[in-house]
């Protein structure tokens, strides 16, 4: 049965219901968007953060296939599963974008049993917000285009300016563009996508208004001539972008198809951005839950990485548990299976795939931690790879957990729930950091290149070292770095699968997010703008004549 087909099975409740039974939430507080999907207010939001009662789950993953590996539906199995074991819990996660729900992936947010609803809504417009985003970035872009065109006082270099536009779908043909913003003055610009926006990772760490208003005056659009850097206050736009941006701030409830809570808000990307979702939510659920699931998007290289170094950092938070998603058919991918034939039984690929999963479980025993390690189940894993799998794990010294949350929702995962919640005892006090605020730049992209990566060395292109130097001069040399590269390698060559050492990482760009609070820096052949697949997704949506919509997932 398809995912679409469950979930229209179940009638979900309404969403004040699941505010004010699971999370204790008044329903004056709620601002709802049809019976299904609300807002919590934002005054609420501010006034009802503090002091935080639960346990906050980390949920990450081994290096994923391009389907991914279920690290959506383990979170939500696992939240529905510690409701099943009396443990009150909800979850926190990101927006899909619309550019992967009509390209390579389809919709987001579980599958099966283990899902979000309403999962049409999620995916596609939802409350707004990702409107809000984009519309903020390209006011901005809008105004440093005016403030040329009026004669430019603050002597913005036109061939520098480092604030492109954004558009929430893969579209390769606006990557360049060619501006005209007067008769005789043109530039080169382009689009990312909106989840690779600064103003997305503005929004996901903002703790408030004053917050938000700081980190949007801050944001830097390029440099004058003389190398001064000109920021979005500069040009007063600070308040019109937070006028822009005021709803969005405010956590989107919807439900899990076991009705238990879970908050939808942001969307950074993990391989391109940071990959969390907002401080807010994750603050207002810790507040109102005795657990939390969390999630931080692709492989831990990428996502537990950038949850730690970036989020846990400048926010304070910090998980009690990290629970590392692995798969059979991921474990033979490394193990040199192709991807069409990752349906066949091969328990020996499996074992031969393991230094791919070992290396993340070394990871996050690096940061202090130690994991509980869930194989999520597909229905064509056999029993012979699924031993396999646990042998590889049980290796390690490590829990291990066979999760089928998607063939069983919150039933399938009591197990990994009783795991998580034996293993938050052990949580150390805080992460053990792989650098240090007062490091260099290039001392901390060399010290994940090393120590997460296991590469030899890094190579800097370009101007990118020149770049690093000139930040730091500037004074934001003790940022943390948020490293954009493939999620399918610990390298930044997509197709270097398992476990490589003595590769070098190759960072081709960084630029500088004030605003958000760290530096970009691009490796390999990385895009901050998808394409589209010869294929993509939108072929497969359908649309009947009630309104019904197909295709999706």
């Amino acid at each position: 049965m398809k995912d679409q087909e469950i979930a229209r099975q179940v009638e979900l409740q309404p969403i004040s219901d699941i505010a004010t039974k699971k999370l204790d939430i008044p329903v004056d507080a709620i601002h709802e968007f049809g019976r299904t999907k609300a807002k919590v207010a934002f005054d609420y939001v501010m006034s009802h953060r503090e002091p935080s009662r639960g346990k906050l789950v980390l949920v990450t993953a081994m290096s994923p296939t391009p389907a991914g590996e279920g690290k959506t539906t383990t979170t939500i199995g696992l939240t529905d599963a510690l409701n099943q074991i009396d443990v009150q819990a909800s979850a926190c996660l990101r927006e899909p974008s619309l550019g992967p729900s009509f390209g390579m992936k389809g919709g987001a947010h579980g599958g099966g049993r283990a899902q979000v609803a309403p999962m049409e809504d999620i995916n596609l417009h939802f409350t707004g917000d990702l409107h809000a985003v984009t519309s903020a970035h390209n006011l901005l872009a809008s105004l440093i285009d005016n403030h040329l065109y009026w004669g430019n006082q603050r002597e913005l270099d036109p061939e520098r300016i480092s604030w492109r536009r954004v558009v929430d779908l893969n579209d390769r043909a606006l990557r360049e563009i060619n501006l005209r913003v007067r008769r005789r003055l043109t530039r080169n610009s382009g689009f990312d996508i909106t989840a690779a926006s600064e103003i997305m990772a503005v929004l996901c760490l903002s703790e408030d208004l004053s917050d938000l208003k700081r980190r949007l005056g801050s944001i830097v659009v390029g440099p004058s001539t003389s190398g001064e850097p000109i920021k979005a206050a500069d040009l007063e736009a600070t308040s019109a972008l937070g006028a822009l941006l005021k709803d969005a701030m405010a956590p989107n409830l919807v439900q899990t198809l076991e009705h238990n809570p879970v908050f939808v808000h942001g969307g950074p990307f993990a391989n391109i951005a940071h990959g969390c979702n907002s401080v807010i939510a994750t603050r207002l659920a810790l507040a109102h839950s005795d657990f939390v699931v969390t999630e931080a998007g692709f492989g831990a290289d990428l996502g537990a990485e950038k949850f730690l170094n970036i989020k846990c950092r400048q926010s304070g938070l910090k998980p009690d548990a990290i629970v590392i998603v692995s798969t059979v058919r991921s474990l033979k991918m490394h193990g040199g299976v192709e991807v069409d034939e990752l349906g066949n039984e091969d328990a020996e690929a499996v074992r031969r795939g393991s230094p791919n999963l070992v290396r993340h479980i070394e990871n996050i025993r690096k940061v202090g931690f130690e994991p509980v390690v869930v194989v999520n189940q597909f229905d064509a894993d056999s029993e012979k790879e699924l031993e396999a799998a646990l042998d590889v794990i049980d290796g390690q010294g490590c829990v291990g957990v066979i999760g089928s949350q998607w063939r069983d929702g919150g039933e399938g995962g009591v197990d990994v729930a009783k795991a998580v919640v034996e293993g938050v005892k052990s949580a150390p006090s805080a992460p053990n950091w792989l650098y240090q605020n007062e490091d260099s730049l290039s001392s901390k992209i060399e010290s994940v290149a090393r120590e997460v990566y296991r590469a030899d060395g890094v190579d800097y292109l370009n101007d990118s070292a020149d770049e690093l130097n000139r930040f730091e001069s500037l004074g934001f040399g003790s940022l943390p770095i948020c490293i954009a590269k493939t999620q399918y390698s610990f390298s930044g060559d997509p197709t270097l699968l398992g476990a490589p050492n003595g590769h070098r990482v190759s960072v081709r760009e960084v630029l500088l997010k004030a605003g958000a609070g760290f530096v970009v820096v691009i490796c390999g052949n990385i895009m901050t703008m998808p394409g589209l697949p010869r294929r993509p997704a939108a072929a497969d949506f359908t649309l009947d004549d009630q309104g019904e919509i197909g295709g999706l997932f």
